[in-house]
């Protein structure tokens, strides 16, 4: 008898293949946007300890905020009434993905914003981006964790440096080529520029106004082949959540 799925996951554990971890490993120092008041963060507490006469286990609270370390955002993040958390199910998780790189020229200026001429030359040379996909980007950004400051972009007089997404080029993944979700590695999804021009975070509005979905503070996308790999997100089954951590896997086509 063939079971096609057994099979298939034969395949994706062969060698032909890597599974890559994209999200940042969770303690009380991950990262996460500096708003957040503090005290927002405690994780592994214990309540229940070895020796207990009641019954010999260890047992463990999780206290943290929905946009904490590599997270998900949901609609009503930013869009009063919009989905939340429950709304999205288990066909939320898998999306073919796509790596688009421009940290050769975030090296140059630290402010650089994704432009829709980037996305054209990506797709010149690796052809459309498909219906569906998952488009992240990739500026090198996250080689300044575990420096809270640097993944910040703080410079002296506290002000914030990061690189990101254009709103040009968010209408372009979504308008012209239907995508289903978007991510980066850095904490917000504009360039620091583009948000200071706008006065807001125009872009992370954007995309959420849509009832997209996004994954920030990603990790280890270069990594990840250009095209032909495969993301799943996976995150805890809590309703009303404007945002949840997530644990995001790449399996990759080996360079």
């Amino acid at each position: 008898m063939s079971h096609q799925l057994w099979n298939l996951i034969n395949e994706l554990q062969s060698e032909k293949y890597e599974w890559v971890d994209l999200s940042h490993s969770l303690n009380n120092d991950s990262p996460y946007w500096a708003g957040i008041p503090d005290g927002s963060v405690e994780l592994s507490k214990t309540v229940f300890d070895w020796g207990n006469p009641m019954l010999e286990c260890l047992i463990q609270t999780f206290k943290f905020p929905g946009q904490f370390g590599t997270h998900i955002d949901f609609p009503g993040h930013f869009v009063k009434d919009a989905p939340l958390s429950e709304k999205f199910g288990v066909k939320h998780m898998l999306y073919p993905l796509v790596v688009i790189d421009i940290s050769d020229k975030v090296r140059e200026d630290v402010h650089y914003a994704v432009t829709v001429d980037d996305i054209k030359a990506f797709e010149a040379k690796y052809g459309d981006i498909p219906d569906g996909a998952f488009v992240a980007l990739y500026a090198g950004w996250a080689s300044n964790w575990p420096d809270m400051d640097k993944l910040s972009g703080f410079d002296g007089d506290g002000n914030e440096n990061a690189p990101g997404w254009s709103l040009e080029a968010l209408k372009y993944i979504y308008e012209v080529r239907n995508a289903a979700a978007n991510g980066h590695e850095t904490l917000d999804t504009d360039a620091s520029a583009v948000a200071a021009a706008a006065g807001d975070l125009a872009c992370e509005r954007y995309v959420l106004s849509r009832g997209k979905l996004q994954i920030e503070v990603l990790n280890n996308l270069d990594k990840v082949a250009p095209v032909g790999s495969l993301l799943f997100a996976a995150w805890p089954n809590i309703e009303q959540a404007t945002g949840l951590p997530v644990r995001v896997l790449a399996i990759t086509p080996k360079k």
